[in-house]
């Protein structure tokens, strides 16, 4: 489907690997120019070499005069900027509240959540002069559900949604929508390590925690990181343009997090 990306100009951060790559992946798919940023260098040399359509740059979003730099780069780079994906995130430690260090606790706020205020802050000038400016936030099931010893990451991803929401009502004047996607179980090394965390931490099989995830969910499978990608072109299309201030769910149902 032909969903009138090409030409645009977009930003995913965390592009390197997993949904990231799949997002930054099918922007280029539809046409589009693609900047994407990563901490992964190792990674982002694989991107390169097999999308050398993208341009890619080394940065850890959670540095304001880093991320700050990457967009203004970027968006030189492409001459303008119409979509900005805030996809960078970490899990963060699988433990109880008493038990988390201060510090894992602060570092899963600043990726997670700062990340996406820093490049949304140097982002915003430019999605304002597009006639199609939008910004697609990563949120989480975590953002709606809450996530027993998983308090930083749940934390940080409902701090997504009232950022998103804020800027939804802050920006719309100005012609700029902003949604936040909350996936829930996603196929990839992030939900396998998540669930091996938790195997270890609560002492039962992998199996039995997997078992117990798809117990909360209607469509018991995972979600993939094309779907995730798909809903992402969605928004940031001019099919998505009445689409502003949302948190919308890619999770199969799922009703609960264990």
């Amino acid at each position: 489907m032909d969903m009138g990306l090409a030409g645009a100009k977009v930003i995913v951060t965390a592009g390197a690997s997993g949904i990231g790559r799949e997002i930054a992946q099918a922007f280029v798919e539809e046409g589009a120019s693609v900047c994407v940023c990563d901490v992964d260098k190792d990674a982002l040399k694989v991107l390169q070499s097999d999308l050398p359509e993208l341009k890619t740059w080394v940065c850890d979003v959670s540095d304001a005069r880093t991320a700050e730099w990457f967009v203004l780069k970027a968006s030189a780079a492409m001459g303008g900027l119409d979509a900005l994906v805030n996809n960078a995130g970490i899990g963060g430690p699988t433990a109880k509240v008493e038990d988390i260090d201060p510090a894992d606790w602060s570092r899963v706020l600043d990726v997670c959540l700062t990340g996406q205020f820093n490049c949304t802050r140097a982002a915003v000038p430019f999605l304002k002069a597009s006639e199609n400016g939008s910004i697609t936030n990563m949120s989480s099931a975590a953002g709606k559900l809450g996530f027993a010893m998983r308090s930083p990451y749940a934390a940080a991803k409902w701090g997504v949604i009232g950022f998103t929401k804020s800027l939804a009502i802050e920006l719309g004047p100005d012609g700029v929508r902003a949604n936040a996607i909350l996936p829930g179980l996603v196929a990839g090394d992030r939900q396998r390590r998540v669930m091996e965390a938790r195997s270890q931490a609560r002492g039962i099989s992998m199996a039995q925690v997997e078992a117990e995830a798809f117990s909360y969910t209607s469509l018991k499978d995972y979600v993939t990181a094309r779907q995730l990608a798909d809903q992402v072109l969605f928004l940031a299309s001019p099919k998505g343009r009445a689409i502003s201030g949302q948190a919308i769910s890619v999770d199969g149902d799922l009703q609960m997090l264990g």
